[in-house]
Formats: structure tokens, sequence, C-alpha cells
């Protein structure tokens, strides 16, 4: 895992505040996005960080626990 589920749900939270936040900017400029769209586009970003953050970091080698070693830690 790439980062821990605290740091995880303070990168999505602030992910969202500036989508917000950016879509209040450009409604000031003229640029009307839908809150379909804006929404839909949060989406995409939580599922991206989410999938970031559980993909196995690369080069790091595998951990198994002693039922895959097959080990017997009892002796």
């Amino acid at each position: 895992m790439h980062t821990s589920p605290a740091k995880l749900l303070i990168l999505i939270a602030l992910s969202l505040v500036i989508l917000v936040e950016g879509r209040t900017v450009l409604a000031f400029f003229g640029v009307n996005i839908p809150p379909l769209e804006t929404a839909l586009v949060g989406l995409v970003i939580i599922v991206v960080l989410i999938v970031w953050a559980i993909r196995p970091i690369r080069g790091a080698p595998w951990r198994r626990s002693d039922e895959d070693t097959g080990e017997d830690t009892n002796a």
C-alpha cells in the first residue's frame, strides 16, 4: 500500500474541495460546468486515488504468511 488509510481520506477530501472550488472559479469566468459532470470527475478522481493507494509498490518484496510458506513456527 502506498499510503495509510488516514492519508488517503485526506487526499480524497482535498481533491473534492479543489474540484468544487475550481468549478466556482470557472463559473466566475463564465464557464459553466453541470453538477453531474463535476460529480463524475470527482468519482473518477476518487477511484484513481484508491487504485493508486492499494496497488503494490514496484520492487517491494511480497510478504508471505506462515501458511503460504509452509514453515512451522511452533517448533
